[in-house]
């Protein structure tokens, strides 16, 4: 590692989205450290970058659990002194899509919200002091075009019949960080946008998709090697305004 090599961290990284989002930042030139929920799924994922001669480092990190955000953040300071991008990728979508709105479990809401929206609060507060020691950090949030209240009330929308209401809501309140976050920071050179992927062929809607992971990667590594002059408090796909 150099002193300007930039530092990322990618959470729920070890498949999908997050895997292919390590490749995209590591191909740029950043150390990337891949964090999964257990050691050997991580070392695992990590192992197929680097065979490809990627700089990436596997890291434990269950985003639902606040000691092991905390220790990382400190092994992080202490070999690095600073974390330049912070990709909150880790998600879940636990809805039944087969009951109605109003008959989905409170299980389901809570457990959602856990993973969704809890634990990237949670794991941005635990990285934010180094995030703050970078030259100009970058914080991207994992969204979905689900989030967006302006086309769930458009019947005209591309997503006005897709009524998943633990995940929707939790992906709206993630813009709603998003934006809360970026309005903080808005004196400093951190960046924080909330981005969508797209319809992605992933394990989490059963290989279903409009577009190939590696495009659906895109939209994260735009924004977390965002120029000087980029957006912050944005909500985005592929660099296009997506309606809140």
């Amino acid at each position: 590692m150099t002193t300007t090599q930039k530092i990322a961290l990618v959470t729920g990284a070890t498949r999908g989205i997050g895997l292919e989002t390590c490749r995209q930042l590591a191909q740029a030139g950043a150390l990337v450290l891949l964090a999964g929920r257990s050691a050997s799924s991580a070392a695992e994922a990590a192992a197929r970058l680097k065979a490809d001669g990627l700089t990436v480092e596997p890291v434990t990190l269950d985003v639902t659990n606040a000691a092991h955000a905390e220790a990382l953040a400190a092994d992080i300071k202490k070999r690095f002194g600073r974390l330049d991008i912070l990709v909150n990728n880790a998600g879940v979508l636990l809805d039944n899509l087969s009951v109605k709105p109003s008959e989905q479990t409170l299980k389901v809401w809570k457990d959602t919200f856990e993973t969704n929206v809890f634990a990237v609060v949670e794991v941005t507060q635990a990285f934010l002091p180094l995030l703050r020691s970078a030259p100009a950090a970058r914080i991207v949030n994992v969204s979905s075009q689900l989030a967006s209240f302006g086309w769930h009330t458009d019947p005209s929308s591309p997503i006005y019949n897709f009524k998943i209401p633990a995940y929707n809501a939790s992906k709206s309140v993630v813009n709603s960080w998003t934006v809360h976050l970026a309005y903080e920071l808005r004196d400093t050179p951190i960046k924080v946008n909330a981005i969508h992927p797209g319809y992605v062929q992933t394990d989490m809607n059963g290989g279903h998709g409009e577009i190939s992971v590696p495009e659906g990667a895109k939209s994260s590594v735009e924004m977390a090697l965002l120029a000087e002059d980029g957006p912050s408090g944005t909500f985005t796909h592929l660099g296009k305004p997506l309606p809140w």
